[in-house]
């Protein structure tokens, strides 16, 4: 297994237990090393490293109070942590096993040991993330799902009121496609469904911006950073994608499809919670719907237009 995409912080305030595990890790791994508990702290919420190695005590404040702060984070409870410390009572380990640590080493350690017992952690940590990815992902279209945008959502909501950034939303549904499933088959209608997903991600040209599967025939678009006026842009490219998409069937024959497409945008300072953003969304696109096939509808500060 090739390790050296994985990083490592190595949490410890003594400088020849530092030189030794850089000795033993440096060439397999990325490695990030602090000597105290806040710096430990910081550094994992700032570069989300794959592992943690954590001493027990250090200067400021000791290694279970760093893990008891890491596991009650969101953006660092599954980063694991090995500790590896000169504390070996049973008690000591059983504390920090309970506090959530992946598993605890004593010093003086085996090299060997310490490498195996790494590799096993980096073992369990692609397992668990080809089952998240999994769950995350839209089978038919192979889109992120709705789960994996709702995560996305609320990571993108906190990074908008942090740093006062507008963000939109776009929520887009196949006009009438109960009717192209009974002209056309529903095997052709998952056909639709996969070359629309496909053009939509190809469309979006930010590395930030989100499409996904919503349910169903619809699909949902995260733009953050964007005001009303890059929403709508965005809405335009997509609703001509689609429009101009010839989505064969069975006999090679082009049929078409085409969307209706409902937006929102939360500008920058306005106090709108999450689920009435989604709402306002939703309501957009049934605006959008009621005006007929291949229409746009956009709401800003609760003022709609066309």
């Amino acid at each position: 297994m090739d390790t050296g995409k994985y990083s490592v912080l190595i949490v410890d305030d003594q400088g020849q237990s530092i030189s030794l595990l850089a000795s033993i890790l440096s060439s397999g791994y990325n490695l990030l090393v602090v000597k105290s508990g806040r710096d430990a702290i910081d550094t994992a919420v700032k570069f989300i490293p794959d592992i943690i190695l954590l001493d027990v005590i250090l200067p400021d404040m000791d290694g279970y109070a760093v893990i008891s702060e890491l596991k009650s984070s969101e953006t660092t409870q599954d980063i694991p942590v090995i500790f590896i410390t000169g504390l070996g009572s049973v008690e000591e380990e059983e504390k920090g096993l309970i506090l959530g640590a992946a598993d605890y080493i004593r010093k003086p350690f085996s090299p060997a040991i310490l490498k195996v017992r790494l590799l096993n952690q980096i073992k369990t940590l692609e397992q668990l993330r080809t089952i998240k990815r999994l769950s995350m992902t839209d089978q038919l279209t192979g889109l992120p799902n709705r789960l994996s945008f709702e995560e996305n959502l609320r990571l993108e909501w906190r990074r908008a009121e942090r740093e006062q950034t507008p963000v939109s939303i776009l929520v887009i549904d196949l006009y009438h496609f109960k009717d192209y499933n009974e002209k056309h088959g529903h095997r052709q209608g998952d056909i639709a469904l996969r070359y629309l997903a496909k053009a939509f991600d190809s469309t979006l040209k930010r590395s930030g911006d989100f499409a996904a599967r919503w349910g169903g025939e619809e699909f949902v678009i995260l733009l953050p950073n964007t005001d009303s006026v890059g929403a709508l842009d965005v809405a335009e490219k997509l609703r001509c994608c689609a429009a101009e998409l010839e989505v064969p069937d069975f006999n090679g024959k082009p049929t078409r499809v085409s969307v209706s497409i409902g937006i929102n945008t939360k500008e920058k300072g306005q106090n709108i919670t999450m689920d009435d953003f989604i709402s306002e969304a939703d309501s957009s696109l049934i605006e959008a719907q009621n005006k007929g096939r291949n229409m746009i509808y956009y709401r800003i500060n609760n003022r709609a237009s066309l």
